[in-house]
């Protein structure tokens, strides 16, 4: 299939992104069921595409198109009667068509304006019988034809996710972490003068498994973790710890992400620095809330 491409291709792509309408992928039987699957790529990648069944376009469904589309018709023979019966019809329109057939003498190479070969020397099946290895390569073409679109068009990984917002895919590129995060009046937050039992009262009430430490201009200065309770009592074995301080305990420093940030990208920044909760900041870097991975796997980000 790759060493036959030629101008054909480009020249197909052309057409199809000169389109100012949508491309109809129509095709009968086996080409039928994987017309519908080019006609999804399409749709998903960037190019308006939709399927119109051709025994279906005879009897009212020939009036989906329109003469802003282009049509995309697949057949191994090119002879399928009921996609040869409408083929002048979409002619008659004026609608640039492109075909991907196997037979370049068949009547659906005869009305097209773009030929795409398909042909295969024979089918996978034994008997040389059922679509197998044609209908593969049927695939293949629309799926090159859908890339080369996606690549003309300047498609994004951000323009694929909008089309997939219910999968993960847009889960990752589209959700941010003001969409999951904790807001600033359900942080546990305490100043860097606070004792140590008011930390941990701040902290049960929150169920964040962290308290932030705050100056008096609203910055995040430091952060205290279930984690670092554990560890300060496991190193000061026996000792009295009421009387610690915030910022005798604290981790100095912690680590932020803006609001408007991926929420992914918390996630990777959990992931780096092997912590299960990061402050949100807001542009002028004053506590806006706390995100933690618990937040993150409820959102299905990760």
């Amino acid at each position: 299939m790759a060493a036959r491409l030629d101008g054909r291709f480009a020249q197909a792509v052309r057409l199809l992104l000169g389109c100012r309408g949508r491309v109809v992928v129509t095709g009968m039987g086996k080409s039928g069921h994987v017309g519908r699957k080019i006609a999804a790529t399409l749709a998903s990648t960037g190019t308006p595409a939709l399927f119109v069944h051709p025994a279906e376009a005879s009897h009212g469904d020939l009036g989906m198109i329109t003469a802003a589309d282009a049509v995309l018709a697949i057949s191994n023979s090119g002879e399928s009667d009921e996609l040869t019966v409408i083929l002048p019809l979409i002619k008659r329109m004026g609608v640039p068509l492109v075909a991907l057939t196997g037979r370049a003498d068949s009547t659906l190479a005869r009305h097209a304006d773009v030929v795409l070969d398909t042909g295969v020397e024979r089918e996978a099946c034994p008997h040389n019988l059922a679509p197998t290895a044609s209908t593969t390569a049927q695939l293949a073409m629309g799926d090159a034809l859908a890339v080369a679109l996606l690549s003309a068009r300047g498609f994004q990984p951000d323009d694929f996710a909008r089309s997939h917002p219910g999968g993960a895919l847009g889960r990752r590129l589209l959700t941010r972490v003001q969409d999951v995060m904790r807001p600033l009046e359900q942080t546990p937050c305490v100043a860097p003068a606070a004792t140590l039992p008011e930390m941990m009262r701040a902290m049960s009430a929150g169920g964040l498994g962290a308290v932030a430490l705050t100056d008096d201009d609203g910055r995040p200065v430091g952060i205290f973790t279930d984690g670092d309770l554990r560890r300060l009592i496991e190193g000061r074995p026996g000792a009295d710890l009421r009387q610690l301080t915030a910022a005798e305990v604290m981790h100095r420093d912690p680590r932020s992400v803006r609001a408007q940030a991926l929420a992914v990208e918390a996630a990777e920044l959990m992931e780096r620095h092997r912590i299960h909760c990061v402050l949100v900041v807001d542009d002028d870097g004053r506590l806006a809330g706390a995100v933690n991975s618990h937040d993150l796997m409820r959102a299905k980000v990760i």
